[in-house]
């Protein structure tokens, strides 16, 4: 065969990812709190956009702005002659040494700022007491305050352990093996570090180290700097007088109380049925996690992208919440203004600017009214979820909202992610409405997999400690109920909801029966 080169123009179509829309796909899926950050970004790079004023800004801005109404002939004559008389105030009186003596004995009585605009914002001493007291400084402008500079500072568990080490460790040695077993803490409070390793790192032995982490085992809060729950739980009885015998039996096998082997634990602590349970109490006023108390970060509060109400024709009010929606405005008038230079590379990168203002704004809206679409379609979707609650929750999946709504499913799949959805049952994320289907007996209606979890739970608390209900029982009763479901799957969703089995309950339940009959 003759193989030859030849030159061929073929003109063919593609779908090409654009940087332009990558980044609106990206903005599809940001939460409100990077959409805002993105919005800052843009906005400090392009001189086009700006954020929204408020009502009242808006108004000072028209009232004593002049840059905003300067007219285009602001250069001319009679804009000079204006200011002119303006200037032609008390301030710049000609009058001679009179007027100038008499600013002279105003700046020096007068002690308040001349132009009260210029400085900070003067803040309520104490918001709550406003009302009572009328000549606190800042009451009388009205301004508003922020209560988070009122809030006090959270104290780590760190600074918390810090404070304490100088009354216990006089010596400079034995602190700075402390500071190293403090650096070493987790959230919880426990020690995540090797006695034998950390005496040779900082050179000491290994009988001081011992006695240094028995000095910080006594600190506030009770049962820090343990190696172990089981150690934890120790410190913490040790300081209440209660760490006997028996207790240190029943500490020292916390795995038979996890599987609730009772009769074992009695066995091996010496003590008969009332006092295990007594014991058993007392492990229960415990902190296994002696350091939780101590908030490493900030808790911050989920808003809601969506609001669902009800309407008065019966059915559902969907809308966005306002106070998630982000806003930008694209400056055109001072666009227009720039754009009369002549300079090409100041043109150039002005329509620059403006190609990508206009773009954010429609990007914003488009992802605004995409949001709009596919909760309004969940909405449409769990109305029996809507009015009787989870029991009513059906199956629901990504590709019957996107034909819906005519969209792909990974556009209703990032919509629905970090998304929230504030309704009359409740604040819930937009992908807790996509549950798997779950068969039905006699082919009826298909039920969904939260909805068979939720009944699951119902039927476990209802439960007596004379009649605990194994798997095999449930799965009759949900039979009866008209779910299809296997054993091994109720195994399943009891396990991910943390339940322990039948055996386990049943102990646990006459122990607590037993405990309230006392």
């Amino acid at each position: 065969m003759k193989l030859s080169a030849n030159l061929l123009q073929r003109q063919t179509q593609s779908p090409v990812m654009t940087a332009r829309l990558r980044q609106s796909i990206q903005l599809l899926q940001m939460t409100h709190f990077e959409v805002n950050q993105f919005i800052a970004q843009e906005v400090e790079q392009n001189p086009l956009l700006e954020f929204p004023y408020n009502d009242d800004e808006a108004g000072g801005e028209a009232e004593d702005g002049e840059y905003a109404h300067q007219p285009e002939d602001a250069g001319s004559d009679d804009g000079y002659d204006n200011r002119t008389e303006a200037l032609s105030s008390d301030w710049y009186d000609n009058g001679g040494s009179a007027s100038t003596s008499r600013l002279n004995d105003e700046l020096d009585a007068n002690y308040t700022n001349v132009f009260p605009d210029d400085g900070a914002p003067q803040r309520l001493d104490a918001p709550e007491l406003v009302s009572q007291w009328k000549s606190m400084p800042g009451s009388g402008e009205g301004a508003d305050y922020d209560l988070d500079d009122f809030v006090a500072g959270q104290v780590s568990l760190r600074d918390h352990l810090a404070q304490q080490i100088p009354f216990v460790l006089p010596e400079m040695a034995d602190r700075l093996i402390a500071q190293n077993f403090v650096d070493q803490l987790d959230d919880c409070g426990y020690l995540q570090a090797d006695i034998v390793e950390a005496g040779e790192r900082l050179g000491t032995s290994l009988a001081q180290a011992e006695r240094v982490l028995a000095t910080l085992q006594s600190l506030d809060p009770p049962g820090v700097f343990a190696r172990c729950l089981a150690e934890c739980l120790a410190i913490q009885l040790k300081q209440k007088d209660r760490y006997d015998p028996a207790m240190q039996a029943l500490v020292e096998n916390l795995e038979l109380l996890a599987r609730r082997d009772f009769a074992t634990l009695k066995r091996l602590c010496g003590v008969d049925e009332e006092d295990l349970l007594d014991m058993l109490g007392e492990i229960r006023q415990l902190n296994p996690k002696p350091g939780s108390g101590f908030e490493a970060g900030v808790s911050e509060a989920i808003m809601p992208d969506v609001v669902v109400r009800a309407s008065s024709d019966g059915g559902w009010l969907v809308e966005l919440n306002p106070d998630m929606l982000p806003r930008v405005l694209v400056n055109q008038s001072y666009f227009s203004r720039v754009t009369k230079t002549k300079d090409a590379e100041v043109q150039a990168f002005l329509s620059n600017c403006m190609q990508t203002a206009n773009w954010l704004t429609r990007s914003l809206d488009q992802r605004a009214n995409t949001i709009m679409k596919v909760a309004s379609e969940i909405v449409r979707q769990q109305d029996a979820f809507l009015q009787h609650g989870v029991d009513h929750l059906r199956p629901l999946n990504l590709k019957t909202v996107a034909e819906a709504i005519e969209m792909h499913e990974s556009t209703v799949s990032r919509v629905t992610s970090n998304k929230y959805m504030l309704t009359p049952r409740g604040l819930f994320e937009l992908k807790y409405f996509f549950t798997v289907s779950i068969s039905a007996v006699a082919g009826g209606d298909s039920h969904s997999a939260e909805a068979v979890r939720h009944k699951i739970r119902a039927l476990i608390l209802q439960e007596s400690p004379e009649a605990v209900l194994s798997d095999d029982d449930i799965v009759d009763m949900l039979k009866k109920g008209g779910v299809d479901l296997a054993r091994r799957t109720v195994a399943k969703y009891r396990e991910a909801m943390n339940i322990a089995s039948s055996v386990q309950r049943r102990r646990e339940k006459r122990a607590l029966a037993k405990v309230a009959g006392f």
